[in-house]
């Protein structure tokens, strides 16, 4: 029989392992939006926050985590979503910083709390992950997903993706 405490900590590693599915090189634990699991009247909650209200990734997210811990052993799942405080691409690990950039996306910068600021100027520059030069310039605000922007080296002229910084 499975204690109380391994079958939180077990539940949080299939939890945390779960991709995301507009960026499965990340997990849900990479991306920092698993917020807790806990262990209640025999079932597992898992709460997690949306990178953005209305991303249209939580309907696969919450799908896949029920069906990942269904599968390790854990029949009642209840699934929560809190919005406060709001996801913040701060909540990126550092491992999760690493396999962006490993796969050609710019990892966003540091927001370190408190507003975005609306800025009416050019936009800092964004690191290229191919060579690493700070010559780039965005060619598009929207990439494949709302989360993402499309840029291009000047210095090597390859183009990238970069995650917006939120």
């Amino acid at each position: 029989m499975v204690s109380r405490g391994d079958m939180v900590s077990s539940a949080r590693e299939v939890a945390a392992a779960t991709p995301d599915p507009e960026l499965p090189l990340l997990t849900i634990g990479d991306l920092g939006i698993l917020r807790d699991v806990e262990e209640a009247d025999g079932g597992v909650i898992v709460t997690i926050t949306p990178t953005y209200s209305g991303c249209p990734a939580m309907r696969e997210i919450t799908a896949d985590l029920t069906g990942r811990l269904n599968a390790a052993g854990y029949p009642r799942v209840e699934l929560r979503t809190r919005l406060a405080p709001p996801w913040s691409s701060d909540w990126i690990t550092a491992d999760g910083r690493a396999k962006l950039a490993r796969a050609g996306i710019a990892p966003p910068g540091p927001r370190h709390g408190g507003p975005v600021l609306l800025t009416l100027g050019p936009r800092p520059a964004t690191r290229c992950p191919a060579c690493g030069a700070d010559d780039t310039v965005e060619l598009a605000h929207f990439g494949a997903t709302a989360c993402k922007a499309l840029h291009r080296c000047r210095a090597c002229a390859e183009p990238f993706e970069a995650m917006k910084a939120i």
